[in-house]
């Protein structure tokens, strides 16, 4: 008896012991592993702190959250600077950010989901679900008036004509309907601009009173909120579920995202503070009104973690699954992933196409990237960023909240360069 719990607890230390070899805490939500174990490389991947103390120290951003996951297992997690600047608070690995418009590849994955069963066709008129949104009108702007040039802030002006046809349900998701992207339609769009505590279906139907942009399917321009807060709605009125409970329900318990949602408690201490740069540094700045507890912004409404997005990131990379579990068919991730919108459409960067939620890198070369082509993610406007490179199986995570396109650019070639090998479980989900 005495034999057989020596032998027992020899077995258990051993257990641990290898354990401690491969994974750093066993707590984790991810399997973790030594870099080398999946072909990336420790001196190189210190590479990334690098870069982010740099950017600290140039008063970039006050603190970071980097993360680089392969063939399923994270092999970098750094926590690096503040969260927050008045407390002298440093950033924790857990820390919660605004991830703004990370939130649109998870209304991608909804409105996939709606797809899958039916509800929802690409094809689909918006107004189908919407009838507001029948019948839009299209601004073309006129030539300034003859004589002085107009005043600093002066309206545009403009006339409008029919759309020649009406936006879809892909036109939302891949940014060619011209809803409120940039131009005279965000103006207009103040007009008639969210109150108090709207919900989607209070205030969307009134943009259907709002002039697009642009013929639909004929350019690409960036819808930073309504296009993705309609298909937000759409999936509400086709799942009998308001957004927040649908993600939740449907994405984020599924692939334990704790920490994903779209309001936080008053008060949370892993919330990082979020800064602009201005003149006297990087200073404080307030949610945006959108936030309104009511609001659930399929374009920005989001707070997230590194680890917890990373789950939703690792499910696209496995085709629809994770840990046993199936939110989407495989096939259909494929499609989402792929370019729907091309580089050569007006409005898109060269290698750089759009899929139906994500930017998809088509031509690395051109795009000056030493990601694989059909690397797919987005970014968010307070500077979080992912990327997902299924070629070599890597998730790349930067979490901060002060934006700088630069540095989202030398995170993802720092990732690329780390590359040594395949790592031994190539191929693996």
């Amino acid at each position: 008896m005495r034999h057989a719990r020596h032998s027992v607890a020899r077995s258990i230390a051993l257990v641990l012991l290898l354990g401690g070899l491969v994974a750093w805490p066993i707590t984790a939500a991810t399997p973790t592993a030594r870099p080398e174990e999946v072909g990336l490389s420790t001196e190189r991947l210190q590479r990334i702190n690098e870069l982010i103390k740099r950017h600290i120290d140039a008063g970039t951003f006050s603190g970071a959250v980097t993360l680089v996951a392969r063939q399923g297992r994270v092999a970098h997690l750094e926590a690096q600077g503040l969260m927050d600047i008045e407390s002298r608070k440093p950033m924790q690995k857990d820390a919660i950010f605004r991830i703004m418009s990370m939130t649109k590849p998870v209304v991608g994955a909804s409105i996939m989901m709606m797809i899958e069963e039916g509800k929802v066709r690409l094809t689909d008129p918006v107004s189908r679900f919407i009838s507001e949104m029948k019948g839009l009108k299209v601004a073309v702007t006129m030539p300034a008036p003859a004589g002085p040039a107009p005043a600093p802030g002066t309206p545009v002006r403009f006339y409008t004509v029919p759309a020649e046809r009406e936006i879809t349900v892909r036109d939302l998701l891949t940014h060619t309907s011209g809803l409120v992207s940039g131009g005279v339609s965000n103006r207009e769009a103040q007009k008639v601009g969210l109150k108090g505590k709207e919900t989607l279906a209070d205030f969307l139907p009134r943009l259907g009173g709002v002039p697009l942009d642009f013929q639909p399917g004929t350019r690409w321009a960036y819808s930073a909120t309504a296009g993705f807060d309609t298909l937000a709605r759409i999936v509400e009125i086709t799942s009998g579920m308001p957004f927040d409970k649908f993600t939740k329900q449907r994405i984020f318990d599924p692939l334990g995202m704790k920490d994903t949602f779209f309001y936080p408690v008053e008060g949370n201490p892993r919330m990082a503070t979020r800064y602009v740069r201005g003149e006297k540094g990087l200073e404080k700045q307030n949610n945006p009104a959108f936030m309104n507890g009511a609001y659930f912004s399929g374009g920005g409404g989001l707070m997230s973690t590194a680890e917890d997005y990373l789950q939703f990131a690792q499910m696209l990379l496995n085709g629809g699954e994770l840990n046993g579990k199936r939110l989407l068919g495989s096939r259909t991730v494929e499609v989402m992933t792929s370019v729907a919108a091309p580089d050569t459409l007006p409005g898109r960067p060269k290698g750089e196409g759009y899929g139906l939620s994500v930017r998809v890198v088509n031509d690395p070369i051109a795009r000056s990237s030493f990601m694989s082509a059909g690397t797919f993610g987005w970014s968010g406007a307070y500077g979080t960023h992912f990327f997902v490179d299924p070629q070599e199986r890597i998730v790349g995570i930067l979490m901060t909240q002060t934006p700088d396109q630069q540095v989202r650019l030398d995170f993802e070639n720092a990732v690329m360069h780390a590359i040594v090998g395949t790592g031994a479980l190539a191929g693996t989900h």
